[in-house]
């Protein structure tokens, strides 16, 4: 994984859950981390752990909505190099309501999920390009798969993602580089606690951070999409017809999901 992947891995959204789990997981391999995220503490954190398995590891405390962050990146590992990205920092940042909600609000959901997204792929993927080698991991949402009330936004730029990682695939794949969009279901990390989802609902299927890492960086050759945690059935039935029943369905067991009483 080293001589494809290594000796540095940028991990955006790198400071807990799915993105500490890949940080830990690349140091197994011998693979230092840049981690970003927004909280300078669990960053710390995380930094910490990582670096008593005896790999380097740098932590830039950044939020990726505000326009100067990937100069900040890029000038913080030029020196380095880089054999993977791995953009996980796609949370849904704000819910609500589209026709009344906040439009500067929704434009951050744009910028963390598509317009951060972009601004990074495109400067690793040409070094990487031009390296011959390494890899590029999209963290994408079975939200992506369909429409969904007071996520409308979120859902939207998630199936962007997953569209832009299958082109990004077959452009970069001749030049020795990895493309996969890692499609995540529900996954008990601490953002998804936080968000006050019903993680114990009865026959939800609940992936570990753990566990969905793991396979995305044993499939990263396997793209230019992976579905985690067992959710390609479920993934395969959000694409079927007829969309009026399909979205329905899905509307209600999120329903159930956000309902703490379900």
């Amino acid at each position: 994984m080293r001589e494809q992947y290594g000796p540095w891995a940028v991990i955006a959204g790198g400071s807990e859950g799915v993105g500490a789990a890949f940080a830990h997981q690349l140091a197994d391999a011998g693979i230092n981390s840049v981690l970003i995220a927004r909280k300078p503490g669990p960053l710390a954190e995380t930094a910490a752990a990582v670096r008593a398995k005896g790999v380097e590891v740098r932590t830039l405390a950044l939020d990726l909505t505000d326009p100067a962050a990937p100069d900040e990146i890029r000038t913080a590992t030029d020196d380095l190099d880089v054999g993977l990205l791995v953009y996980n920092a796609g949370a849904n940042s704000y819910g609500h309501e589209f026709v009344t909600g906040d439009p500067d609000r929704m434009r951050e959901v744009v910028d963390l999920n598509i317009t951060a997204q972009l601004a990074l792929t495109r400067h690793f993927g040409q070094r990487l390009a031009g390296r011959g080698r390494g890899g590029i991991l999209l963290v994408g949402s079975m939200a992506g798969y369909l429409g969904h009330a007071e996520v409308s936004v979120y859902s939207a730029a998630k199936a962007f993602g997953r569209v832009f990682a299958e082109g990004l695939w077959l452009e970069l794949r001749e030049h020795g580089v990895h493309v996969l969009e890692l499609v995540l279901g529900v996954t008990d990390t601490p953002a998804m606690r936080r968000g006050g989802l019903n993680l114990d609902l009865p026959g939800l299927n609940v992936a570990r951070p753990e566990d969905v890492a793991r396979e995305g960086l044993e499939h990263l050759a396997d793209g230019p999409v992976w579905i985690a945690g067992g959710n390609q059935r479920a993934v395969e039935k959000r694409n079927g017809f007829p969309r009026a029943d399909v979205v329905l369905g899905a509307h209600e067991a999120m329903r159930r999901l956000l309902d703490p009483a379900s």
